[in-house]
C-alpha cells in the first residue's frame, strides 16, 4: 500500500515532567498523540519489505546502527559478550576484524556482506533476524536493553529544543514522536520502502504506547510514562466517540494516525468481502 504523506494534521499533548526534582521544573514533555495510540507495530519477518528493494529480508538493518553515546557502546558490547556461534551467525567475522566500524568519524555496527553484523540472515538455525533481539528471548529480558539505542527506539523519536518563555524564563521541551522517513537526514527520502506510515504496518493489536511501553519508559521515565499513558487513553475515548457522529468523524484525520484509519479501511472491505 502507498505511504502516507508526511506532514499530516496531529495532536499533541504538553505537560511538565512528573518525575522532575522539586527544584527543576523545567522539562516539559511534548507528545504525538496521534502517533502513540496508533496500531503501528514491527511487521519485521510478517511483511517488512526492508528499506531497500533488493535487500527486503533486511529490515531496517542494511545500514548498521550508529551509537548515540559511550554508554550505548558499552550496553552492546555487555550483549555482545552473551552471544555465541550458535546464537550469532557472524560471530566469526567478529573475532576477526571487530564488529564496529567508523563511519565520517562516528562509530557504528559494522555492515558485512551488505547488511549489519548482528542480522542472522534467513536460514541461520540460530534465528532469522536481530541476534540481539533473539538473545533477549532467551534470556527473558526486554527486546530494547540489549539493542543499540537507534535500533529500539526507532521509530520512536526523541528529540529537544529549548524554549523561551515571554517572561525570559526557559524550558527543556522534549517531544516524543514518529521516527518518519525525515529522521534518516536526506538519504531518509531514497528509502524504498519505510514502516512508519505505511498502512500495511499498522496492523498493531495494541496500540503504540503499550506495545513500545518499555521504551517509551527508558525515554521519559516512570512517572512521565503513567501521564502519557493516561492522556493516550483519554485521546482513545475521544476517538472512539468521534466514530459515533458524523460530525466526529470528521475530526478523524486530526485524531488518527491516517495510516491507522486506511489499514482499518483495508481490513473493513476484506470483512465484507468474505461476508
Amino acid at each position: 500500500m502507498k505511504e502516507t504523506p508526511l506532514d499530516v494534521d496531529r495532536t499533541y499533548v504538553e505537560f511538565v515532567d512528573p518525575g522532575g526534582a522539586d527544584d527543576d521544573e523545567q522539562q516539559v514533555f511534548r507528545c504525538d498523540l496521534t502517533w502513540l495510540t496508533s496500531s503501528w507495530t514491527c511487521v519485521f519477518g510478517s511483511g517488512c519489505k526492508g528499506i531497500y528493494a533488493d535487500r527486503p529480508d533486511d529490515g531496517c538493518c542494511t545500514l548498521g546502527a550508529h551509537f548515540t553515546e559511550q554508554s550505548d557502546v558499552d550496553n552492546v558490547t555487555r550483549a555482545v559478550a552473551l552471544l555465541t556461534p550458535e546464537t550469532w551467525q557472524l560471530h566469526p567475522d567478529a573475532q576477526t576484524d571487530g564488529w564496529t566500524e567508523e563511519e565520517d568519524g562516528d562509530t557504528k555496527t559494522r555492515v558485512v556482506d551488505g547488511a549489519c553484523i548482528f542480522l542472522n540472515r534467513k536460514g541461520f538455525a540460530g534465528g532469522y533476524g536481530c541476534a540481539f533481539h533473539h538473545e533477549a528471548a532467551r534470556q527473558g529480558v526486554a527486546f530494547h536493553t540489549l539493542k543499540p539505542e537507534v535500533c529500539w527506539q526507532l521509530p520512536l523519536r526523541r528529540t529537544y529544543r529549548q524554549v523561551e518563555r515571554p517572561d525570559g524564563s526557559e524550558y527543556l521541551e522534549t517531544t516524543i514522536g514518529e521516527y518518519d522517513r525525515r529522521g534518516w537526514g536526506p538519504g531518509g527520502h531514497d528509502l524504498d520502502w519505510y514502516c512508519s506510515g505505511n498502512p500495511e504496518a499498522h496492523v498493531g493489536a495494541v496500540p503504540v504506547f503499550r506495545g513500545s511501553e518499555g521504551e517509551l519508559r527508558d525515554l521519559m521515565g516512570d512517572a512521565a510514562y503513567e501521564l502519557l499513558a493516561r492522556h493516550c487513553e483519554a485521546h482513545l475515548e475521544l476517538v472512539a466517540a468521534a466514530r459515533g457522529t458524523a460530525a466526529g468523524r470528521r475530526l478523524l484525520p486530526l485524531l488518527v494516525h491516517p495510516a491507522t484509519l486506511k489499514a482499518e479501511q483495508k481490513a473493513e472491505r476484506r470483512a465484507a468481502r468474505r461476508g
